[in-house]
């Protein structure tokens, strides 16, 4: 998808941190840019920056847990721009405790917000980006917790993101032969304010009784991450260039190597175990397609 200008963009997350990183991004490349954000304080804020810069931007205040509202922020966007070429699933939040801690609704609001919310754009915008007959581009927003485990305490936040790069994996392979290009963002340390993202954890989700994004603090590692800014301009590219991983950190390469070290020994075991030996099931059965 080299060619940007004039193209429209939908993206959660997007009052702030690496959502508004990208709505910068974009909208410096020419496109149009749909931000969508719970924050009703921020968004109007970012929506306001950036067109005092001349960007063809609209803010959509959304809750992202909401199906009906991903579906109302899809016409929204249409009626506004249209059409749209661009989704970018970036919103995300965190709970911090060990497994056995978390209660069912601090589970529930990570689900919600970093995976479900996923499946419910995926849903609304991508017949609206086919039904264009133009290139198009999905990227979701997962992390490095996405494919490595990330420490105690990370247990929704890491299975979410798990869930986001095998969901991203699935669409690219359904989408390859098509206009449309698939992205999965697997940022490490970024400056971005996800440790107030309990402020607009909705009702229903419980209050989470104060209970912070991790076990250990993480106010200095975030502080001196990455600009967001630098990953809008990332993804900016990973669009351009179709792209499937983009990683912040390469540095993190690293913690990959060690999970397919782990990994290998978990086949070594299994290929020499007395008991698949005699299933017969120590050779190659399944080919991947």
């Amino acid at each position: 998808m080299r060619d940007v200008a004039g193209k429209v963009a939908f993206i959660t997350g997007a009052a702030s941190g690496m959502g508004l990183g990208m709505a910068r991004a974009f909208s410096e490349a020419g496109m149009k840019v749909m931000m969508a954000d719970i924050d009703a304080k921020r968004l109007p804020a970012a929506v306001a920056e950036l067109k005092s810069r001349g960007a063809d931007v609209e803010a959509h205040l959304c809750d992202i847990t909401v199906e009906d509202q991903v579906f109302a922020a899809a016409a929204a966007t249409v009626k506004r721009f249209g059409k749209v070429n661009v989704l970018c699933n970036n919103a995300g939040v965190s709970v911090g405790g060990l497994s056995e801690e978390l209660s069912q609704k601090d589970w529930d609001w990570v689900i919600a917000v970093n995976q479900t919310a996923v499946v419910y754009a995926l849903r609304a915008f991508l017949p609206l980006i086919k039904a264009n007959a133009e290139t198009g581009h999905v990227m979701s927003t997962s992390s490095m917790a996405g494919l490595v485990n990330a420490g105690p305490g990370w247990g929704a936040y890491n299975a979410s993101k798990h869930a986001v790069v095998g969901m991203m994996e699935v669409l690219y392979s359904e989408l390859k032969d098509t206009p449309i290009g698939v992205s999965v963002l697997c940022p490490g340390a970024v400056s971005t304010n996800i440790l107030e993202a309990a402020k607009h954890r909705p009702g229903h989700f419980g209050s989470g009784d104060g209970r912070p994004i991790s076990l250990n603090p993480i106010d200095e590692t975030l502080a001196k991450g990455l600009d967001p800014d630098v990953v809008g301009d990332l993804v900016l590219d990973a669009i351009q260039e179709n792209q499937f991983y983009i990683f912040t950190d390469p540095g993190m390469e690293k913690q990959i190597d060690r999970l397919f070290d782990r990994l290998k020994l978990g086949f070594a075991w299994a290929r020499n175990n007395d008991h698949l030996k005699a299933a017969k099931q120590a050779g190659l059965v399944w080919k991947a397609k």
